[in-house]
């Protein structure tokens, strides 16, 4: 026989379950969670630790009338099982599988798409403003993390809230903060107002009080009893405050300082484990006719103990041992992961100059900066998911004679863009930009491909953007980057690199100078130049083995797409019948796009094919290969294009553009 979980296939099938099915349901969703992603992979600790929370909201709204906002989203995985989508669920993050985010056209259920943290309170609170002015009753319930509180935008969010709308739910969900990080939002706080005369005299009682209490524990429960009282009888359920909370302790009240003085109703902290009290209080918020936070306290990988140990591993992972937790071994030679190249070489080249510091945004693992963060913490800033403010920290830092070396994904860039032109390249500050995830993040999607960034940059004054074709290269680049008094960018995909061994002493490169990796060979056959940008010139060379004798191929490495090779470029379009330049991004603005003006400027006629990402936001799939193949970049399309290409008399005659 099936269990409940079995028996919903919209969310309306929630509401019918009595507490205690609901609390075998949860078991059932974990269970879920657990087996099918150590398929595909996916983010479980986030979704395990929020189970509880989804079922209650829907068993206390109804979607899609109720609007659920999740920020980043990359936690409505339990969500999508209990909205219909059950089915695809297997293939999450596959081809033709569930997204791994939010996503409206996957279902009316996902009113507001999302990848990246920091935009859930502004987008619901749009929403609501929305739904006053048409005088409707839909309830809009904006679910954020901690994570996100460290993003500038929620806080323009919050600003506005309590002026902009009567009716709004938040729901932070907290699984990272500490009492610590509490304690220090209290002691902030204080140092505000007794700024003010007319709190000093308070103040200084208050402070003789506070040294007559014993420290620790005791002063916190003080505190938090006299909130919790009056919080208890407001929800309608008694609210322990004995802390711990949860095992590691938390459970303070100062994090209502910031949402009380922006004119939100704050009530918690809360288990967010414990779904009757999640139901009871959500209904509290969904009666209430002024703006309210539930600040609910969660643990990552609740329920599976191999997520417990190992939280950040278990955030986000590939497919793994369902029983153990273990991820399969790296296969011995295989190439190392690119961003494993970048840490290393922060590393050293961090050893060999004082000057050099790294700079990232909450992605220590993902980008590589956990090498650095390890061996040289000093030389290691972290300011959470802040892009913007970590381009102008390093611009500032910059300004002090330091070499920033700032490491973002590429489209988490895209968040910073304003600082870029406004603080680093108007000021020309040598700001160093290594953007991992360049290209294809394929099981994540549209929100995480990085596809714009030479499109977006080759506008900007002052600035040097580069693409290594293996690990060696992106060594080279890096150290060059570090000698060069411009803002320079560096961009490099995810995944293994060429399996290229590193040299013991990085080469310094000639700023926008190409690599003729293979000349023409003049054996009278038709002259094909191929231009492969970055880890694209192995397609490139693929190609070109392909065609074999029939064709007389030569094989360039751009390296820069800004500035470009110029007199390179002109030379091959001059000499070849045919250009070809292949890149992991959009032809839009592209490196192609690039050329193709070159040769518009100096009236070079020669046919040019552009291998590279059509206009459009790229889907999810279960790897780069399919995406390729379906979109044309392989070797064999690429030899398709050129052989059906018309052939010309000789270089230089006109022909058209093929993208």
């Amino acid at each position: 026989m099936g269990g409940y979980l079995d028996m919903i296939s919209e969310p309306a099938h929630v509401k019918k379950l009595t507490a205690e099915q609901l609390e075998i349901l949860a078991a059932e969703v974990r269970g879920e969670l657990i087996t099918k992603l150590a398929k595909t992979g996916g983010h479980l600790g986030p979704n395990l630790g929020v189970v509880e929370l989804t079922i209650a909201m829907h068993k206390v709204f109804s979607t899609p009338k109720d609007k659920f906002v999740w920020d980043v989203s990359h936690q409505t995985y339990v969500h999508k099982l209990l909205t219909g989508r059950r089915e695809g669920f297997s293939k999450i993050r596959q081809t033709g599988g569930l997204n791994g985010f939010a996503l409206r056209t996957e279902s009316e259920h996902d009113i507001y798409g999302a990848g990246h943290a920091g935009t859930a309170l502004s987008a619901a609170l749009g929403m609501c403003a929305a739904r006053d002015q048409n005088k409707g009753d839909e309830n809009v319930v904006c679910v954020f993390g901690d994570a996100a509180l460290t993003n500038g935008i929620s806080y323009e969010a919050l600003n506005n809230i309590s002026h902009t709308t009567r009716k709004f739910i938040g729901v932070l969900n907290d699984n990272e903060w500490s009492i610590d990080k509490n304690v220090g939002a209290i002691s902030k706080y204080l140092n505000k107002i007794i700024t003010t005369p007319r709190y000093n005299r308070l103040h200084d009682d208050l402070s003789r009080l506070v040294k007559k209490l014993p420290k620790g524990d005791f002063a916190l429960r003080m505190g938090a009893r006299a909130e919790g009282a009056v919080k208890a009888e407001v929800a309608g359920s008694s609210l322990s405050h004995e802390p711990p909370v949860l095992q590691d302790g938390r459970g303070g009240t100062a994090s209502s300082v910031i949402f009380e003085e922006l004119g939100i109703r704050y009530l918690g902290p809360l288990d967010g484990h414990n779904l009757p009290l999640m139901i009871k209080s959500l209904e509290y918020a969904k009666s209430c006719d002024h703006p309210v936070v539930l600040h609910v306290l969660t643990k990552k990988g609740k329920g599976y103990n191999a997520a417990l140990k190992q939280p950040e591993k278990f955030h986000g992972l590939g497919p793994y041992n369902a029983e153990t937790g273990e991820t399969p071994s790296a296969k011995s030679g295989a190439a190392p992961n690119w961003q494993d190249v970048f840490g290393k070489q922060m590393v050293k080249l961090c050893e060999r100059d004082n000057k050099l510091v790294g700079v990232g945004a909450a992605m220590p693992s993902g980008t590589g900066l956990k090498f650095l963060r390890d061996e040289m913490p000093d030389r290691y800033f972290d300011v959470g998911i802040a892009e913007e403010h970590a381009v102008i920290f390093a611009a500032g830092m910059a300004t002090m004679d330091y070499r920033p070396i700032v490491a973002i994904y590429s489209t988490f860039l895209q968040r910073a863009y304003d600082c870029i032109i406004h603080d680093v390249a108007i000021q020309d500050l040598p700001v160093v930009f290594c953007m991992d995830r360049a290209g294809l993040s394929a099981n994540d999607g549209p929100t995480h491909h990085g596809l714009f960034d030479i499109a977006y940059l080759r506008c900007v004054p002052n600035v040097v953007a580069m693409a290594p074709r293996h690990e060696d290269e992106l060594a080279d680049m890096m150290f060059t980057a570090t000698r060069h008094n411009h803002p320079v960018f560096i961009r490099y995909p995810r995944g293994p690199a060429e399996g290229v061994p590193v040299k013991d002493e990085p080469a310094m490169l000639e700023i926008g100078k190409a690599e003729v990796v293979k000349n023409f060979t003049g054996n009278g056959k038709r002259k094909v130049a191929f231009f492969g940008l970055g880890p694209m010139f192995t397609l490139a060379e693929e190609a070109a083995e392909k065609l074999g004798e029939d064709f007389d191929c030569a094989l360039i490495n751009p390296r820069f797409t800004k500035p470009i090779d110029q007199a390179t470029t002109e030379y091959f379009a001059k000499t070849a019948d045919m250009i070809v330049t292949i890149e992991d991004h959009v032809l839009a603005g592209g490196y192609g796009s690039i050329v193709t003006e070159l040769l518009v400027e100096k009236g070079i006629h020669t046919p040019l094919t552009r291998v590279g990402w059509p206009d459009q936001f790229i889907e999810h799939a279960s790897s780069v290969g399919e995406l390729r193949e379906k979109y044309g970049l392989t070797a064999e399309a690429v030899v398709a294009q050129i052989k059906s290409a018309p052939a010309s008399e000789s270089a230089g005659n006109k022909a058209s553009v093929v993208a």
